[in-house]
């Protein structure tokens, strides 16, 4: 039942419709409750790590409110005077404030994004739209730590004769690093040169080879996709009835909120709290079925 557990295609448009509309929405009620609503599914997925990555992220939005409000000279609502004598307008702060807030939780999203799109999950979608590319991504990644094992045996077995990074003077030191990387180079051609070949054996170069997968498309994904698509249009009636943006420059400016404008909050709130709701309903099922066992 959690998000994470979802076909791959539905996490990907699940977080390509949020990130647009953080992207795109810049009224303070959708801004703030996308900022939100990131803040705590981060949480919940990263724990105290992503709540100290959250408040850098915080501190860096204050920050650049300062800087944006302190440079930035528009809007008819001066407050104050910085030092060189340009006003410092409510406009500019709001506008500046506004601005952080959607930078802020763009890189929440992303950071979200993160910990529910696995490796295997990237590599699925793009093996079912660029079956090369994802290949050569696959075979990068797996690389990648076979060079590090093989660097630490290089090093090893060169120190072992006296050949050593830390090893004789300088100059002597500097041969030993360069001769440590020439062999680490020299083995990771051949390593790529193996797997090539290993590929191409098996068949990988084939036009119209499928692939072994363990996702498929299932009733939860359907539910979700009709849930998704019932607020979307919902969300879309906000942005034609503009309900979604408001203007700063020269001066705020914004449509009236009607009831029907609490419609368009609750949906979009339902949208960006519905992978936690998913993430706490699972987990409570878990739990529930380890007591049954228990």
């Amino acid at each position: 039942m959690r998000f994470d557990t979802y076909h791959p295609t539905i996490n990907l448009i699940y977080f390509v419709l949020v990130i647009i509309c953080s992207l795109y929405f810049n009224h303070p009620v959708f801004i703030g409750i996308s900022f939100l609503c990131a803040f705590i599914y981060s949480i919940k997925l990263g724990g105290f790590k992503a709540f100290v990555v959250d408040v850098v992220v915080i501190i860096g939005m204050m920050a650049y409110t300062v800087i944006y409000s302190y440079y930035e000279h528009f809007g008819i609502t001066p407050l104050t005077q910085n030092i060189i004598g340009n006003s410092i307008t409510l406009e500019a702060i709001v506008y500046g404030t506004v601005l952080s807030i959607q930078i802020g939780s763009l890189l929440i999203w992303f950071s979200c994004f993160l910990y529910v799109m696995s490796t295997d999950k990237l590599i699925y979608l793009l093996g079912r739209i660029l079956p090369k590319l994802s290949l050569f991504i696959s075979i990068a990644l797996r690389c990648i730590p076979r060079i590090h094992q093989q660097g630490n045996k290089i090093r090893l077995a060169q120190k072992s004769i006296g050949r050593g990074l830390g090893q004789g003077n300088i100059f002597r030191r500097i041969r030993n690093f360069f001769r440590i990387e020439h062999i680490l180079i020299t083995w990771s051609i051949e390593n790529f040169v193996q797997v090539s070949d290993s590929m191409k054996n098996r068949g990988y170069t084939l036009k119209k080879r499928t692939a072994f997968s363990i996702y498929r498309f299932d009733h939860r994904d359907r539910s979700f996709v009709i849930t998704i698509f019932f607020c979307v249009t919902i969300i879309l009636m906000a942005v034609l009835l503009d309900q979604t943006n408001i203007q700063y420059n020269p001066e705020i400016i914004l449509n009236n909120i009607t009831p029907i404008s609490y419609a368009f909050y609750i949906a979009y709130a339902f949208v960006c709290l519905l992978p936690m709701s998913l993430q706490i309903v699972g987990e409570r099922k878990f739990n529930r079925l380890i007591e049954k066992k228990v």
